[in-house]
């Protein structure tokens, strides 16, 4: 028989923590109950309502199986191992000991700190459900049963990080996703050895194959309806204590120019806006370069009454078209860094009264020229447009700057070949990168650059080679 102490002691040996905290109390009955659980964590009214209270009515000579009877919570589990009950406790659970007991119960009355649901600051739209993913896990798994209601929804969870122990859920619908791939994926994530899994682009450079390459291998998502959306299609989605950013796989490049807006609104604006983002994008990337080269080395594909506007302004620089447009640049990242990371109102103020300052001073002081201002300022304000690209669309921009002024229009060429040519090699568990444009695939055209109307979308993406094409029956007489 071990006592209430022993159980004790064989916890608190383990966890020294000052907010490791323990509760003992005693029935009416003079039967003797001991909690653990972790300051913070729990809420403590509801260990009282579900717990305590329940037990003051046990007698003294209560069996175990008796004092499981009494309690009042939903979440109650039975174990006998140390180690389950440290896991427990860390988590955020109660374990409640029993005098003379070795098993021990373990309750769910976990309440962690958490912000409340609100619209992401990242996908804002006009039209559609205002929720976003937090945080908390099982929030964000209730928001995902919310809107999927069937029985093949499954969702497996798993723990990764020999520190943190954080929660991992793998979700799909069963006979839809492509076979094999949640499986495929729970196998890469089991595999992953690492301290700390603080957020999901933990996971993402984790699994993918190419961790090293510019472009991203996985979808992400703040928004519900737009990752239940894509689990519906066939993907797999993946959700991570802790972290507001869902991920989806296969992925394709495509999505980052669609928007959960586009399929709240009609087919033609949608498909105005989609060719609106890949426009800016291309700017956003082509125009620094492009106007160094012509600069520099085609000087003649410059309109000629544009050409004389650029030629009076640039009049009398000291610096080179290249050095001029690599120092604007610099300068516009690093005000745009410094306003991220200052506080919100004094950011903002750095990011206007910096540009505003720097740049009519430095104009005015002969050291930039006019032209260069726009065209990066304008290359900047197209890249957001597609935000969740904007890490790979700056580097770009980067890197093209760099070509063209060493090697002019010829190299800018050459680059972008090398780039179209990686990005159709590359795949995301086998499904191409840029489909539905290279391999082509017609089906899935009707949700690419264009968005056709609801009725045209009558098959899931056939660039994941489902089983279960189908995903609108079509009625005749409505069309």
């Amino acid at each position: 028989m071990i006592t209430i102490r022993q159980s004790i002691k064989s916890v608190k040996d383990k966890l020294t923590s000052q907010d490791i905290l323990v509760f003992e109390f005693e029935s009416d009955g003079g039967k003797k109950f001991a909690a653990i659980y972790a300051d913070g964590l729990i809420d403590k009214q509801l260990l009282g309502e579900l717990v305590v209270k329940p037990l003051r009515g046990v007698s003294a000579s209560a069996k175990f199986e008796e004092v499981k009877l009494a309690l009042a919570s939903p979440e109650l589990k039975t174990d006998n191992k140390t180690e389950q009950a440290i896991k427990e406790i860390l988590n955020g659970n109660a374990v409640v000991f029993v005098d003379g007991e070795k098993d021990f119960f373990i309750t769910g009355v976990k309440s962690p700190p958490a912000r409340a649901v609100a619209e992401p600051p990242t996908q804002v739209t006009v039209h559609g459900p205002r929720e976003g993913f937090i945080e908390d896990i099982k929030i964000n798994l209730g928001l995902i049963r919310k809107r999927i209601k069937t029985e093949k929804l499954q969702v497996k969870t798993v723990f990764v990080g020999k520190q943190s122990d954080t929660a991992v859920s793998i979700v799909y619908i069963e006979g839809t996703c492509p076979k094999g791939l949640p499986e495929k994926i729970e196998k890469e994530i089991m595999q992953t050895k690492i301290d700390i899994i603080p957020d999901s682009s933990y996971i993402s450079q984790l699994i993918n194959k190419k961790p090293r390459s510019l472009f991203k291998r996985c979808g992400t998502s703040e928004k519900p309806d737009v990752f239940c959306a894509k689990v519906c299609e066939g993907r797999v989605g993946i959700v991570v204590d802790g972290s507001p950013i869902c991920l989806t796989v296969p992925y394709m490049v495509v999505e980052d120019f669609q928007t959960a807006e586009d399929y709240y609104i009609t087919s033609y604006r949608s498909t105005t806006l989609r060719i609106l983002r890949l426009t800016a994008v291309l700017l956003g990337i082509f125009l620094p370069a492009l106007y160094i080269s012509a600069q520099l080395f085609k000087i003649q594909i410059i309109p000629f009454q544009l050409l004389l506007k650029i030629s009076s302004s640039v009049a009398g620089l000291a610096l080179s078209p290249s050095v001029e447009m690599f120092l604007t640049l610099f300068v516009l990242e690093v005000l745009n860094e410094a306003s991220i990371r200052m506080p919100k109102y004094v950011g903002l103020a750095l990011s206007v009264v910096g540009a505003l300052v720097l740049g009519d001073t430095a104009v005015k002081a002969g050291i930039i020229s006019t032209p260069a201002i726009i065209i990066i300022a304008f290359s900047a304000i197209c890249l957001y447009t597609v935000p969740n690209n904007v890490e790979t669309t700056t580097t770009l921009r980067w890197l093209f700057l760099i070509i063209a002024g060493s090697l002019g229009p010829f190299g800018v060429v050459l680059f972008t070949a090398y780039i179209v040519c990686y990005l159709v090699s590359e795949q995301s568990y086998g499904v191409p990168l840029v489909a539905p444009f290279a391999p082509l695939v017609k089906n899935d055209l009707y949700d690419g650059m264009v968005k056709a109307n609801l009725y045209s979308l009558e098959k899931r993406p056939k660039a994941f080679k489902l089983k279960n094409q189908v995903r609108l029956k079509k009625d005749e007489n409505k069309r």
